[in-house]
């Protein structure tokens, strides 16, 4: 089991594949095993270097604050890419791990080789993403309805009914939700939540210095596409791609995961 230690919080990391080296960054509530075929993409095209976030996985949440910040998260990354000895890595960040990967962008811009930002806001002045910690207080039909709103603003009884791929996807994501958590991964979610809630990295944007990646939705409820192409205004010379999908566009949209592979290997 491969760990390193920051302040008393042991993370686990995997390395996986050969190529280039690529630093991994999570969605909400995902772990590397729940995230297998996403990184057993990547690691055909790079030497991937992914952990579990705090307090979910195979990382606890001993010794940590309840209430992280996005700051955080980003300092225990570049304590993972420290302990693999990297100088450089490009960077690949989904959904909650692309707010992740702009807080290590702006703060360690000479450690990032190139960037992709997948599904994900500035917050602040750029836009923020649907404020998931809101979920918690609604009853649970309207919690239900706004999820599938947010994975894809199209989808609804009616256009599951007549798109049997989509209504697959929606299938296997409702399957994951009923899977039984322990108490440190509820907690583990609740501190994604808190970080979330406050992230705002608008006005540093202009930091990032590598080439750079936005990748979006065209349906995207949870991170809007407006969202993406604020963003990417705001970064010097960042390339905007936008799938025919929602907030998993990859999985959605054969051309998007390619695209994003060739970028971060530079040829695109």
């Amino acid at each position: 089991m491969a760990t390193i230690d920051r302040d008393g919080l042991s993370i686990y990391y995997e390395l996986i594949g050969t190529g280039p080296r690529l630093l991994v960054l999570n969605g909400s509530g995902a772990s590397i095993e729940s995230s297998q075929l996403l990184i057993g993409f990547l690691a055909r095209h790079f030497t991937v270097l992914v952990h579990d976030q705090r307090g979910l996985g195979r990382t606890g949440l001993q010794g940590t604050s309840e209430h992280p910040t996005m700051a955080d998260y980003a300092l225990d990354a570049k304590a993972v890419v420290a302990a693999m000895g990297w100088e450089e890595t490009a960077v690949f960040g989904l959904s909650f791990g692309g707010m992740v990967a702009q807080e290590f962008a702006v703060t360690w811009p000479h450690v990032v080789t190139r960037l992709a930002l997948l599904s994900t806001s500035s917050g602040g002045a750029g836009g923020s993403s649907y404020p998931l910690h809101a979920m918690a207080l609604m009853p649970p039909d309207e919690r239900a309805r706004v999820a599938l709103h947010n994975l894809d603003m199209r989808f609804t009884p009616a256009w599951l009914t007549e798109h049997p791929s989509d209504a697959a996807l929606v299938s296997v994501m409702a399957t994951q939700a009923l899977t039984e958590k322990s108490d440190e991964v509820v907690r583990g979610e609740k501190a994604q939540l808190y970080a979330r809630s406050f992230h705002d990295t608008w006005n540093r944007l202009g930091a990032i210095s590598s080439p750079t990646f936005v990748g979006a939705g065209r349906y995207d409820g949870l991170a809007p596409l407006a969202n993406a192409e604020t963003m990417s205004r705001a970064i010097r010379g960042a390339i905007l791609a936008v799938y025919e999908g929602g907030h998993i566009f990859m999985a959605q949209d054969w051309r998007a995961m390619p695209e994003v592979a060739a970028f971060l290997t530079g040829s695109d």
